[in-house]
């Protein structure tokens, strides 16, 4: 995600019961096909505006989509400035100085407002917008399901404890996920989101030059733009294809070169290391998996009803 969180990239979190993965039922694709017909149409022009402007907002606006999701569920929390009387998560360990998009949720917040006012919630779009992002780099679609409301409050304190680390061991990792409904697999596909994006020096400088587990001329490439003192904030790609969407991650992972300590934990000997190797070679099941997976993930604990809120900006409560 760094992208698809250190995406994809997270370490202890408070246990969400199962249930919380799969309360959707008053979720529908056609939520909106009366109250906002057009919808899907605004949030894919806008997304092909931004990637086009910088191909690496698919992965970022992915990665936020992630980290949205994983603190208290798909609720446009992490999208919530500070206010007076709450600290929210964009300044949380995972999210400072590094997750991007705000902006690009907030254009097309303004478009989907001047067409339905008070009606679609900052989370649907974002969740339309994550899967747009995808598409756009070259990834598989998928039905999103429709009907979140928008949390009222944010806490920096919840998305330090439930986001995944970069630095964590694949136990800690299993767990985090099926804090959430979700399982070892799901973790497995969900990380493959890393196919897009970059990540900072400061997050793989400790796997480039300490671990063993790693292709040596990998790194040694690699502390070229990350050496041990300095450059904290360079970018690398995840593997070397960084926008567009295909299974080269997981080929990486095979030839331990993964960038994040989290990512290679895939595969080192542990129980991922066969899905890891069946992805490696076959783009189809990834694209097929990850599609449901992002589905599953999409339907972490939301709010629906009268729960919540529809904002009027994304940044602000009502």
């Amino acid at each position: 995600m760094s992208s698809l969180s250190y995406f994809f990239i997270v370490v202890t979190l408070f246990i969400i019961p199962f249930f919380g993965c799969c309360a959707n039922a008053q979720l529908s694709p056609n939520f909106y096909a009366r109250t906002c017909p057009s919808l899907p149409t605004i949030v894919r022009n806008a997304m092909s505006q931004a990637v086009a402007r910088e191909a690496r907002m698919g992965a970022l606006i992915l990665r936020l989509f992630f980290h949205n999701c994983f603190v208290n569920g798909c609720d446009a929390s992490i999208l919530l400035d500070d206010t007076a009387t709450f600290t929210g998560e964009k300044n949380a360990f995972s999210n400072q100085n590094s997750v991007r998009g705000f902006e690009v949720i907030d254009t097309i917040k303004t478009q989907v407002e001047a067409t339905c006012n008070a009606t679609v919630s900052c989370a649907d779009i974002l969740a339309l917008a994550s899967r747009d992002g995808v598409v756009l780099l070259g990834g598989t679609s998928w039905t999103v399901a429709l009907g979140r409301r928008d949390a009222r409050t944010a806490s920096q304190s919840d998305a330090n404890n439930q986001l995944p680390s970069p630095f964590a061991n694949l136990a800690t990792l299993i767990s985090s996920f099926s804090a959430k409904g979700l399982t070892a697999n799901d973790l497995t596909v969900l990380s493959g989101g890393h196919t897009i994006g970059q990540s900072q020096c400061s997050l793989f400088k400790n796997r480039i030059c300490n671990e063993t587990n790693i292709d040596p001329g990998f790194a040694t490439t690699r502390k070229a733009t990350c050496p041990a003192s300095g450059g904290d904030t360079n970018l690398a790609p995840f593997d070397i294809t960084p926008t567009r969407f295909d299974n080269n991650y997981y080929k990486a992972l095979v030839a331990r070169r993964g960038l994040l300590h989290s990512d290679q934990e895939l595969f080192n000997s542990g129980s991922q290391d066969a899905l890891v190797t069946t992805y490696s070679n076959n783009p189809a099941a990834f694209s097929r998996d990850f599609a449901a997976a992002m589905a599953k993930m999409g339907a972490i604990s939301p709010l629906t009803g009268t729960n919540g809120e529809i904002r009027k900006n994304c940044r602000l409560v009502n």
